[in-house]
């Protein structure tokens, strides 16, 4: 039924002709228009936990440090240099001369703010794994500060060079998140000129933006990003001209598009993955999920090659274990590899006491077309999965309320690049864990806190190895994304998800 409705949308579109007075109108006055399928949950990177909101993050606020995507160099941002005092105290020099949006001078002053506020559990910043590792940051003079970690923490620079960002003290302690959200102030080569939650945000070039950031000055004036959740409605907007790029689009709509002469079609792989978490715990709503054979029929039943080749497309791969593949101390050496074999699956499940079938929810908020799919291959071996699809934020509240039983989840790691960002935001024993082991928990610890690369690799090998040893979770497939735009608009997909508009322009 969707590809009809798309291949009826693309066939209208094109041989009605009304294209032709419209299909540059993003060119005509230097803008783009972006749509994508989430709003954020607040426009304050710090309260928001979907990758809409990173993007909105990266283009109005900075960071201490920029993390070239091409060739992972780390670079001077709002910071020119930078040094570890002993194990746990990294010093910035900072750069001079930068002004956030509402004429504020940034100074050691913002720093030391953003960065104790955030860590401060009593702040409840939404993304804690993020910033839970700060213990406190210090001012050496105007320029210079110091940042400690709770303990050894080495994957620091990797983090402040994403998603923590820097606002404006004297305007963040006046207004709090919420107003940050209300009204956003950053120092980024973008400023939000108009922001309506859940419906869109305007952002316009920074006249004033820092010369000498690695980001550079912005060519497109304006970008226009409307939160549409309806794929038909953005797939009809793009073939109709009123978008000039959306993202995410399943792999056959895209291939539907490639035939649309005003359109070009990209794609690659991302740094997200995706994987089904399954609840162990204690008065957990199924109790099956408990038995090991019932987890490890769950993984047996899924044909993931087949998935990753006829659904989610070129520059996906089959994962092992829950970790982007470049991350720093993913691997999947020592790790059980499950095959697809549902006769397998299904004498499993018959000692554990399920020969007769077996009923199981699953909730899911993205890339429903493979949930579905991992329903029919559930009931091809007599597992009956009931789909509850909803908003990231519902999902992640059933979760944490020990109200899940299976979860079709995807992780994009905030596009940090190390093992810290992803397998322990889910397996040591936060709020996302829903296994509690304490052996993996403690070797993941172990990882995150060791300043000797060998070991912290070794501590993430043993921990991986374990997860899958005890089919804790179904390491799925890294998903590729693809990018429908209007033709003559001038951008590059790199692996972090982050569309840079201020690297675009047109033809």
């Amino acid at each position: 039924m969707r590809k009809a409705v798309v291949a009826g949308l693309a066939s209208t579109a094109l041989v009605s002709g009304v294209l032709t007075g419209v299909a540059f109108a993003g060119k005509s006055d230097n803008t783009v228009r972006f749509a994508y399928d989430q709003a954020p949950e607040s426009a304050d990177p710090f309260f928001n936990n979907v990758r809409i909101g990173v993007i909105i993050g990266q283009h109005v606020w900075d960071t201490l440090v920029y993390r070239d995507p091409v060739t992972n160099e780390y670079k001077g941002q709002l910071a020119t240099a930078w040094r570890w005092i002993d194990d746990r105290t990294l010093e910035f020099d900072l750069r001079q001369g930068v002004k956030f949006h509402n004429g504020e001078e940034f100074d050691a002053d913002d720093v030391v703010y953003t960065l104790n506020f955030v860590a401060k559990p009593e702040n409840k910043v939404v993304t804690q794994q993020n910033v839970s590792w700060i213990e406190k940051a210090e001012k050496v003079d105007k320029y210079k500060v110091r940042v400690t970690t709770k303990q050894v923490f080495p994957a620091a620079v990797e983090y402040l060079a994403g998603p923590v960002v820097i606002h404006p003290n004297e305007y963040y302690e006046k207004v709090g998140p919420k107003g940050q959200n209300d009204k956003p102030v950053g120092s980024g080569p973008y400023k939000v000129t108009n922001y309506v939650p859940g419906k869109s945000i305007t952002l316009e070039k920074n006249p004033d933006y820092f010369r000498d950031s690695p980001k550079p000055a912005a060519k497109i004036a304006k970008v226009e990003i409307r939160f549409i959740p309806d794929r038909q409605t953005q797939m009809a907007e793009a073939i109709s001209s009123g978008v000039d790029l959306i993202m995410g689009v399943p792999k056959d709509q895209a291939d539907q598009l490639k035939a649309a002469p005003h359109l070009q079609v990209v794609s690659g792989e991302t740094m997200r993955i995706v994987f089904l978490q399954m609840n162990t715990l204690e008065g957990a709503p199924s109790p099956a999920l408990k038995d090991e054979r019932v987890r490890k029929a769950i993984i047996h039943a899924i044909d993931r090659p087949t998935m990753v080749k006829q659904i989610v497309g070129e520059g996906s791969r089959v994962i092992d274990t829950v970790c982007f593949p470049s991350q720093f101390g993913c691997t999947n050496d020592g790790a059980v590899k499950y095959d697809y074999n549902p006769a397998k699956a299904k004498q499993l499940l018959a000692e554990a006491g399920y020969g007769n079938g077996l009923e199981l929810d699953i909730v899911a908020y993205r890339e429903r077309n493979q949930t579905e799919a991992v329903i029919g291959y559930l009931r091809a071996v007599g597992i009956k999965a009931n789909l509850r699809f909803l908003q990231y934020a519902a999902m992640r509240d059933i979760i944490r309320g020990n109200k899940a039983m299976l979860t079709h989840q995807t992780w994009g790691s905030f596009s940090v690049n190390d093992v810290s960002a992803s397998t322990p935001v889910f397996f040591a024993a936060g709020d996302d864990d829903i296994t509690r082991d304490p052996a993996v928990a403690e070797l993941l610890k172990k990882g995150d806190n060791s300043v000797e690369p060998q070991m912290r690799k070794e501590a993430y090998r043993k921990a991986l190895a374990l997860i899958a040893e005890k089919a804790y979770a179904v390491p799925m497939y890294s998903l590729p994304s693809y990018y429908v735009a209007a033709k003559d608009l001038v951008f590059k997909a790199y692996p972090d998800e982050l569309p840079r508009f201020w690297e675009m322009s047109w033809k």
